[in-house]
């Protein structure tokens, strides 16, 4: 296939083009190359996609897939009306962050969506899931039925930089100090490794399926998660399990962001990580046991530096002051 990656730089984009060049695509990459360049056996067209529809002027020729990973709804627009008509088939990388209600497990497709982003109304990250309603708007319209609306859940894996699924088993590994956990037992986590989405999307152009499918990995427990961090860190200290409702009150966050607790969701979100992947399933996703995500996922984690900062979990300091604060309230927690 004459594959055009939109992006193919960072995480996803980059596993993307490298598994595409890998398996003897056609593969031009069109981004600005600020994180870093395309992967080799790749064509790299420099362009800034902030400069609009311009941004595609050397895009030429026609096109069996094209891969969007954008967030904006404006430039995700305006690379649609370049290009969508070059273009065999158009793959949409979305969220689950799309649909309006979390509150449900095993909601399917068929869930409600939320409204999509007014036109003319900035991307934020406040925004981020009607920002991506609007661009699977935009690629019906537009694309037609061309269109898979590929609706990922939480990407995990080697490479990843928001720590949400790293930071537990790094933080395991770091020493043998307690390691305050939330308090919530078999809570669902739902991971899809960079790896098995990629290949996913490229499955899906290849066999040119259309329309919205959730890519999301299989529901794990919290606990079970846990468990399998410390067995694999060789963790030796002690976990201290703290109640959800001490840690909120202390103003520490859900899910991500500083001095937060990676993967414990706030209440009212018990579908958010329960998601059903059964049709993407049926049509060929396939996904790798978990646990070997987390092993490289740990990997990855002790190459890039167990101590370095992070954009996820709590820091060295908080960690100790909960601990400290925590024992002398309670006393010894359970582990």
């Amino acid at each position: 296939m004459r594959i055009l990656v939109l992006g193919g730089t960072a995480f996803l984009s980059a596993e993307i083009a490298r598994q595409a060049a890998a398996a003897g695509h056609d593969v031009t990459c069109l981004a600005r190359g600020s994180a870093a360049p395309p992967p080799e056996g790749t064509t790299w067209l420099r362009a800034d996609r902030s400069a609009g529809r311009r941004a595609y002027g050397e895009a030429e020729g026609d096109w069996d897939a094209v891969v969007d990973v954008a967030r904006d709804p404006e430039q995700a627009r305006e690379a649609l009306e370049a290009l969508a008509p070059l273009a065999a088939h158009w793959t949409v990388v979305s969220s689950c962050s799309v649909y309006a209600d979390h509150s449900v497990p095993g909601a399917d497709e068929g869930a409600a969506l939320l409204r999509p982003l007014a036109p003319g109304t900035a991307f934020a990250p406040e925004n981020y899931g009607e920002a991506k309603s609007a661009i699977e708007q935009y690629a019906t319209s537009i694309a037609g039925g061309k269109a898979h609306l590929c609706r990922a859940g939480l990407i995990g894996g080697p490479g990843d930089r928001s720590d949400r699924y790293g930071y537990w088993p790094a933080r395991f590994s770091g020493d043998a100090e307690p390691v305050i956990v939330p308090d919530i037992g078999p809570g669902a986590t739902q991971v899809i490794d960079v790896r098995d989405l990629a290949a996913w999307v490229l499955t899906a152009a290849g066999r040119g399926m259309t329309g919205a499918l959730n890519a999301v990995g299989s529901v794990v427990g919290f606990d079970d998660y846990l468990e399998e961090a410390q067995r694999q860190a060789n963790y030796a200290g002690r976990a201290l399990v703290v109640p959800e409702a001490w840690l909120a009150a202390r103003g520490i966050g859900y899910w991500a962001g500083p001095d937060s607790l990676p993967l414990c969701l706030p209440p009212g979100h018990d579908g958010f990580a329960a998601r059903s992947n059964d049709a993407a399933l049926a049509a060929g996703l396939r996904l790798r046991p978990w646990q070997d995500t987390l092993r490289d996922t740990l990997d990855d984690e002790r190459r890039r530096g167990l101590d370095r900062d992070r954009k996820a979990g709590l820091s060295a300091e908080t960690e100790r002051r909960l601990v400290g604060e925590f024992l002398r309230e309670r006393g010894p927690a359970r582990s």
